[in-house]
């Protein structure tokens, strides 16, 4: 999943004077905190405000336009990004979420273009990498995606989400040792992401290591109780090792979760359960 990424506080003031500085900077902060608190409409307002005060200022669009994007407002986000970008072309962050709308609503050449963008001007941008190998990955183009997600992780080996991305691309290419490599080294870095276990259970599973493929999909339902796909995997596996009872209680929790769940309920039918 892209990631997107807030813009902080100006430490100066790009020559605005000191008293319209406090206000245009009380305003953001009130903006990031109600941001934090899921309040976007609240932060919108704060970020108008700001643009009142000083109307070429490119911090408050890139900053409102994260509120439009985590409002779902996508059109209105790419329109604060562009405006961003128009008043300050060296606006990396605004680049790479512009990039990350454009992800999510499937247009990936555009997003690449606008990620590649951000590296150009920030050589260092990890997530910029992070994002554009997971678009590349999105279209198919596994390699691309590797080569992207190794950069992000020589710039921050910290991030455990480059590391699953990257053990998710291996999967795609049939690694299932790299693929699993990746996933652990994610959980070392943070082990309280569900979607890490998930997906080592399923490269474990495509091993034949059906018990330790259980044991990672169980600890991903642990973590996160509502994660349907953890539990169509966990029913894949216990039938797989003849436990259909088990199966059967998975898939049905998983179809409790998410009633649309087509896989679960097909599982169902051929176990010869009505769903």
């Amino acid at each position: 999943m892209p990631t997107v990424k807030f813009v902080a506080n100006p430490s100066k003031g790009d020559g605005m004077p000191e008293s319209v500085q406090e206000t245009v900077r009380a305003h953001l902060d009130h903006g990031e905190a109600c941001l934090d608190k899921g309040k976007y409409d609240d932060a919108i307002a704060d970020y108008d405000k700001a643009i009142a005060l000083v109307p070429n200022f490119a911090l408050a669009y890139t900053n409102r336009g994260l509120a439009y994007e985590r409002k779902g407002a996508f059109d209105r986000a790419i329109a604060d990004y562009t405006k961003a970008i128009a008043l300050d072309p060296n606006d990396a962050i605004a680049c790479s979420n512009r990039g990350i709308v454009y992800h999510k609503q499937g247009e990936f050449d555009r997003a690449i273009a606008d990620y590649t963008k951000a590296i150009a001007i920030d050589p260092n941008h990890a997530n910029a990498y992070d994002n554009r190998g997971t678009a590349y990955a999105e279209k198919g183009e596994v390699d691309r995606a590797i080569a992207d997600y190794d950069k992000a992780i020589a710039l921050d080996p910290n991030d455990a989400a480059a590391y699953t991305n990257r053990g998710i691309a291996y999967r795609k290419k049939g690694d299932e040792e790299q693929a699993i490599a990746d996933y652990t080294e994610a959980i070392a870095l943070n082990p309280n992401v569900a979607r890490a276990y998930n997906n080592r259970g399923y490269a474990y599973e495509k091993k034949g290591e059906v018990d330790r493929a259980i044991a990672d999909y169980t600890k991903a339902i642990a973590l996160d109780p509502k994660y349907a796909l953890a539990y169509d995997n966990r029913g894949v596996a216990y039938k797989n090792k003849g436990d259909e009872e088990q199966a059967i209680a998975d898939f049905r929790k998983a179809l409790e979760i998410d009633p649309s769940d087509q896989y679960a309920k097909e599982s169902l039918k051929r176990l010869g359960v009505t769903p």
